[in-house]
């Protein structure tokens, strides 16, 4: 069914308040890292273009959210738009495709999706079809990925690119697979499997298509750092390179080498870096061509391409550089270096999974409630009967100025300890810690608002709203959505999906669903100064209406790494494809249930049901419950089991 799509406008004028999207869309850095495919309209909500140009069709990313829940689909939601990779498939490519004719290269651009960056079927097949018109291959990295990959590719002059460990099963299925018609390629990651290779080819009396990964000494930059230099985890040495051609030439297999990879790093942030691991590994391509290898035909560059999930340019979750300058830079090393030495240009294959699905998947969640410590006003006063800690808070809070606001800051912090420790050694009792605490937040709340008043009070607001922020608690789970950030610290954008035409005055940290302390989003972009700050801005809830918040760039890796942790499973998920008339729902993937969860750590419904119907008839006979109790309780048992692992709204 086609719904219809509000034009795409832009942003209108300030509200009242003095507010306006654009300053929304400029305080959450939507313009720099949404590259088009995101924008605030004048409505003040998200909307999103995936083709990435103004003009092009776009949904209400709000109003595509209560749709989605009328029709009982629950959030939190992945809603993913697999028009964006469309667009994302047709860029790289656009980019090598400019970058070759710029430069007179002699070689195609071939890409591959490494599919470990996100498994999931819909979207590799998204890839696939989309790819069709570019030669776009894919990639496995084990074997069950690779019986994944052998199933979806269809495209007949596109390559498949076997990597990670392999035993004889994984390189015989990649050998058998010629007869299909595929251009199976298998990259020798560790020395053993040169002899596993041989052994299968000659079983099989199949000729193998063979590729070589070095092991770079350059490093890359940024968080994955580690999965390229010299200590990388796959690779073989210079010596185990040379020794690996002797093997070859002994059993007559050169010119089976076809390929040489190399991996630079993941997610590299500072194109220098890139340029630097070029150099070293195309001059490892010329000098196996130069050993006789002459039926080289690729290059694999492996990945790297990074995704500015910040718009800085300056983290590690930035790129100092644009995909077209990424690919003039693969493309002019190898020109210069294979024309250097007389080396015909090899066919380009890039493994940039990242790059091609991160933008296209965002995760919409509500906010189910907050945590507000700003005191605006005192609690009672105290007396001269109040232990002397409590009158030295009243005194403070009385006398603070402009002029000792540093004094009081000072007086505040040591009041705080004192209060601690006189709590700990039984000199306050409990309401007396309650009003010293309730004082300390009158305090500082006053303090804060005097301090933004002063040139030099910076220092003071910073470190109070801090301490001071409200906790927004949030329906989802950041270990299952959004693990990398729990686990190496990525930044992914964060902001309010509407209300962008009103000011967000709070100050606030997102909470997950877990109980655990780790399950929170305090590291956000500051697009005043480009560092990150440890809270968002958002705005004050409305009893009478949800709050949604949505997670951006989210779709390379997350879903797949996503744990169980405190049992909260994958969310519902839904594949939206936009017109210039509406938009479509093409998929809907339900998210796992309690007892699909269950499962998984080998609970079963049936024995769970039954032990508490047991339960339910041992107390029945004890007489401490009834039996319409008992037929409650076991129908809100299963009801439970069939549920969603998340919040829901009782009136869906």
């Amino acid at each position: 069914m086609e719904h219809p799509s509000p034009e795409l406008v832009q942003t209108g004028p300030a509200s009242p308040t003095g507010w306006s999207a654009d300053k929304s869309s400029e305080m959450y850095g939507i313009n720099n890292w949404g590259h088009g495919y995101f924008r605030v309209n004048q409505n003040g909500n998200v909307h999103v273009t995936p083709c990435g140009k103004s003009t092009g069709p776009s949904v209400d990313l709000l109003e595509l959210t209560q749709d989605l829940m009328d029709r009982g689909i629950r959030v939190p939601i992945m809603i993913r738009f697999p028009d964006i990779l469309k667009a994302r498939v047709d860029l790289i490519n656009n980019c090598f495709s400019k970058a070759i004719t710029e430069h007179n290269y002699k070689g195609q651009y071939t890409g591959v999706y490494p599919i470990k960056v996100n498994q999931q079927r819909h979207l590799v097949e998204e890839l696939v079809k989309h790819g069709q018109g570019h030669r776009m291959g894919l990639e496995a990295g084990s074997k069950p990925e690779l019986l994944v990959v052998l199933a979806l590719m269809k495209t007949q002059d596109a390559v498949i690119i076997c990597n990670g460990f392999k035993d004889s099963e994984y390189i015989e299925t990649a050998l058998l697979s010629q007869k299909l018609g595929r251009h199976t390629i298998i990259v020798v990651d560790r020395f053993e499997e040169i002899h596993l290779i041989v052994e299968a080819s000659k079983k099989l009396g199949i000729r193998p298509n063979i590729g070589f990964r070095v092991k770079l000494n350059t490093q890359g930059a940024g968080k994955w750092i580690d999965s390229s230099g010299a200590r990388s985890k796959f690779g073989l040495t210079t010596v185990e390179l040379v020794e690996g051609l002797e093997i070859l030439k002994s059993h007559n297999m050169l010119e089976c080498l076809e390929l040489i990879h190399f991996h630079i790093g993941s997610q590299i942030p500072i194109i220098q870096n890139i340029k630097s691991s070029l150099k070293e590994g195309v001059r490892f391509f010329t000098e196996v061509y130069k050993q006789g290898a002459t039926n080289l035909k690729f290059i694999d560059v492996g990945g790297g391409l990074g995704v500015d999930y910040d718009g800085t340019g300056t983290s590690d979750s930035s790129t100092n550089y644009s995909a077209q300058e990424y690919a003039n830079d693969v493309v002019s090393a190898l020109q210069t270096l294979c024309d250097e030495k007389g080396v015909p240009h090899p066919n380009i294959v890039t493994e940039s999974g990242r790059f091609l699905t991160a933008h296209h998947s965002i995760l919409v969640f509500n906010v189910t409630g907050t945590n507000d410590l700003l005191r605006h006003e005192p609690p009672r006063p105290a007396t001269k009967t109040d232990h002397p800690l409590l009158q030295d808070l009243q005194y403070i809070y009385e006398k603070l100025n402009p002029s000792n606001i540093n004094e009081c800051f000072n007086d505040l912090q040591q009041s705080k300890q004192e209060t601690l420790q006189l709590f700990t050694y039984g000199v306050l009792g409990l309401q007396q810690r309650a009003w010293a605490e309730s004082m300390y937040f009158a305090i500082a709340t006053k303090m804060i608002k005097l301090a933004k008043t002063l040139e030099d009070g910076e220092g003071i607001v910073e470190q109070l709203s801090d301490e001071l922020c409200d906790t927004y608690f949030c329906n989802f789970s950041v270990f299952q959505s959004i693990p990398d950030s729990w686990a190496v610290g990525q930044l992914f954008p964060v902001m309010p999906i509407h209300r962008l035409n009103e000011r967000p005055v709070v100050q606030a940290t997102l909470a997950d669903l877990t109980c655990d302390s780790d399950g929170k989003l305090e590291k956000f972009i500051d697009t005043e100064t480009g560092k990150t700050k440890k809270t968002m801005q958002v705005h004050e809830i409305k009893k009478s209406e949800p709050y949604f918040l949505g997670v951006f760039l989210t779709g390379a890796y997350q879903e797949i790494l996503g744990d169980l942790h405190n049992l909260f499973g994958d969310t519902d998920a839904v594949h939206v494809s936009v017109t210039a008339s509406g938009y479509t729902l093409d998929h809907y993937v339900p998210g796992d249930t309690v007892t699909e969860v269950l499962s998984y750590v080998q609970y079963r419904h049936h024995s769970m049901v039954e032990s508490i119907r047991q339960a339910a008839e041992e107390a029945i006979q004890r007489g401490s419950l009834s039996k319409q109790e008992a037929k409650l309780l076991i129908k809100f048992y299963e009801e439970g089991l069939s549920g969603y692992t998340y919040l829901e709204d009782p009136e869906q």
